[in-house]
């Protein structure tokens, strides 16, 4: 596996090889709601390149910052585990699992915050900013009805040290702000290639300065602060996050410049557009990880269907550029092409319980065909394996086939046993069935013997076809005798309707519904 090393320049979507070793990736969700393809694909990019290079993937807990991403949902965070590992991607260090970077939640490592924010202020790289949020809003809307940049004017970066020491330590409330450079350093990243130096923007001599605030007024982090000073002390090699993230990537880089430490290399992934909120219900973990994968990803072996091993072995940084677009139907393939290396490999336990599991919690066909193909109904060629619903009306004729040999053929069903009831003695007693229908025509139309081989083909397809109209809804699939076996004796029989026959001698000549 090939990786760039650290503030080497590459060209933009080339993996370059170098000695930089073994990469140590992180995934840092916040909880405010469930994971969704976005931060699968995030959580597995990172997962595979430090798999790929025999380095480290971490779980971090992102929930400092409450009111600005919103809120937690309780559950969220269990919820999280459950994901990752239903996919797959266990984390080598985090929650639950624990390591010697930990603590792993960011809740749990205020203090470390608090203290490198101070650092920052002794170096002259930050300051304190006592303005109010009613001036601060003020200000935003002078400078937005100006078509000025609604950034910080730096009112309080002029505040000798002193004087703001004093008054923070009586009290008074306040922000920590980074002093950003005039200048962002220039960065090379995985996807984009050489980013250059940011600039401030002016109107006249009015100047907008981007100083994000790095600690709140509650005395707990934002993103910006905690992100850089745990991917550092968490000694991250290598950071894979959406390209909403790249504007604030020179702020980063001004942090990491200012308290001396060596950034990761950035890879900036294009976010998933078309991302459509339909059910994935009975996805294998498989499926859902190879589908994910091909989201903004490429490689030039021709198969895409690959389990984790393969995706493992044939991964790089060579990301793709522009918005990547969602195509479900590459999902219902690669669904498809799971199932069959699951069944020629004899995995077929835990589909047999996914599908039982889905088929008690559906109360109709409804659902079946999103477990094992993702399609409608109509297009789900044995949603009839698993449809319980009333059986179809009598009908008096089918394509040639009068009452009389419709009533030959269901009671030659019911006449077999069900120690019978098996593939092979089906198939046995449907040609026998067919032979009875076959003898009752040639008495009713005193046929030849040259007409009866003449009738056999076509007679064999009538009642074959009926068997499968009424059994099979129609529906192409296995031969009959197989899936009569599947439904077994009581649901097959029962597709029929309740039936009796009024028999003349040892034939049946007719039969009424009840």
């Amino acid at each position: 596996m090939a990786i760039h090393m650290r503030g080497m320049p590459q060209e933009a979507g080339k993996a370059v090889a170098t000695e930089s070793g073994p990469a140590r990736t992180r995934f840092a969700p916040s909880p405010t709601g469930y994971l969704h393809l976005g931060s699968l694909r995030t959580a597995l990019f990172n997962y595979l390149l430090a798999k790929a290079t025999g380095g480290q993937f971490l779980l971090r807990i992102e929930d400092t910052d409450k009111v600005g991403r919103f809120w937690t949902i309780p559950d969220a965070e269990r919820r999280l585990y459950e994901d990752l590992r239903w996919a797959g991607l266990q984390w080598d260090e985090g929650p639950e699992v624990g390591g010697p970077h930990g603590p792993y939640r960011q809740s749990e490592r205020t203090p470390l915050y608090q203290s490198h924010a101070h650092k920052l202020l002794d170096s002259g790289h930050a300051y304190r900013c006592f303005c109010s949020a009613e001036r601060l809003h003020q200000l935003a809307e002078q400078r937005a009805a100006l078509g000025v940049a609604t950034d910080y004017d730096r009112t309080c970066a002029s505040i000798p040290k002193d004087e703001s020491d004093e008054r923070a330590a009586k009290g008074e409330q306040h922000v920590i702000r980074l002093l950003v450079p005039e200048d962002y350093p220039e960065f090379n990243d995985l996807v984009y290639g050489h980013v250059g130096r940011g600039k401030k923007k002016r109107r006249q001599d009015m100047v907008a300065y981007e100083d994000p605030i790095l600690l709140k007024t509650d005395g707990l982090p934002t993103y910006h602060l905690a992100n850089v000073v745990d991917d550092h002390h968490m000694k991250i090699t290598h950071v894979i996050r959406g390209d909403e993230w790249l504007p604030a990537t020179p702020k980063h880089l001004a942090m990491y410049d200012a308290f001396g430490w060596e950034p990761p290399q950035f890879a900036h992934v294009a976010l998933l557009v078309d991302e459509k909120g339909r059910s994935s219900i009975g996805i294998f973990p498989e499926t859902l990880v190879n589908f994910v994968a091909l989201l903004g990803w490429s490689h030039n072996r021709g198969n895409d269907c690959m389990d984790m091993e393969k995706l493992i072995e044939r991964f790089h940084t060579k990301f793709t550029k522009g918005n990547a677009k969602v195509k479900l139907d590459k999902l219902w393939f690669l669904q498809h092409k799971h199932a069959i290396r699951r069944i020629e490999s004899g995995q077929t336990d835990d589909m047999v319980e996914s599908i039982v599991k889905l088929v008690k919690e559906t109360p109709e066909t409804q659902g079946y065909e999103a477990m094992l193909r993702g399609r409608t109904l109509e297009d789900y060629r044995n949603a009839y394996l698993f449809s319980s619903g009333n059986p179809a009306p009598r009908p008096l004729s089918f394509q040639g086939l009068g009452a009389t040999d419709l009533a030959t053929i269901i009671r030659g069903l019911y006449e077999i046993p069900a120690d019978q009831w098996n593939a092979t003695s089906l198939k046995t007693r449907v040609e026998k069935i067919v032979a009875d229908v076959i003898t009752d025509i040639a008495e009713r139309e005193g046929a030849k013997e040259a007409d009866i081989k003449n009738m056999q083909k076509v007679v064999n397809g009538k009642v074959l076809h009926f068997l499968r109209s009424r059994i099979a809804h129609g529906q192409h699939g296995p031969n009959m005798s197989e899936v009569m076996e599947l439904l077994g004796r009581e649901e097959t029989l029962r597709k029929f309707g309740p039936w009796e026959w009024q028999d003349s001698g040892d034939r049946p000549n007719g039969f009424i519904q009840e």
